[in-house]
């Protein structure tokens, strides 16, 4: 059953990129303290995470910060190398923290994962946005389709 409101997020270790390579960080230490937007993308460098669902988060950094988040972050099953590329393209650095789920241990941990095998993509994360406060889960609008309907930042927004 997938994570829902009122569920602990899982405590794993997930990477990201820094000036001195690859660093490994727990979830429970990225996402337990304060008030965190998360954000799950199928796929780094993908059209619809590149052109509608991430810059969206970048873009309304500051405005999601006014309304009391703490931390944002974007969750793929990709690698910190590929992570932190699309963080640059996408302009997040020091906005949106941008964590690897190479081995698709949280998003299996999340009952969040989604198979797309048939594209050759192999399993990746649902599109998602959640809200979690001090590590709990406290609303979460899982994408049922392929678009950015219930997931995007203005939505996100008018729950914070």
């Amino acid at each position: 059953m997938a994570i829902s409101v009122g569920d602990k997020i899982p405590d794993v270790t997930l990477t990201v990129l820094t000036d001195e390579g690859i660093m490994p960080v727990q979830s429970g230490e990225v996402l337990g303290s304060g008030k965190v937007v998360l954000v799950g993308v199928p796929g780094a460098f993908t059209p619809t995470c590149s052109d509608y669902h991430l810059p969206g988060f970048v873009l309304r950094a500051d405005d999601l910060k006014a309304k009391g988040v703490d931390t944002i972050a974007c969750v793929s099953v990709n690698d910190a190398f590929v992570m932190g590329a699309w963080g640059r393209v996408q302009g997040a650095e020091g906005k949106v923290v941008m964590l690897a789920d190479g081995n698709g241990e949280f998003t299996a941990q999340m009952d969040l994962e989604f198979d797309l095998s048939v594209l050759g993509l192999g399993t990746r994360t649902r599109r998602y946005a959640a809200i979690i406060e001090d590590g709990v889960i406290t609303d979460i609008a899982v994408e049922e389709g392929r678009g950015v309907e219930i997931s995007a930042v203005d939505k996100v927004l008018a729950k914070l």
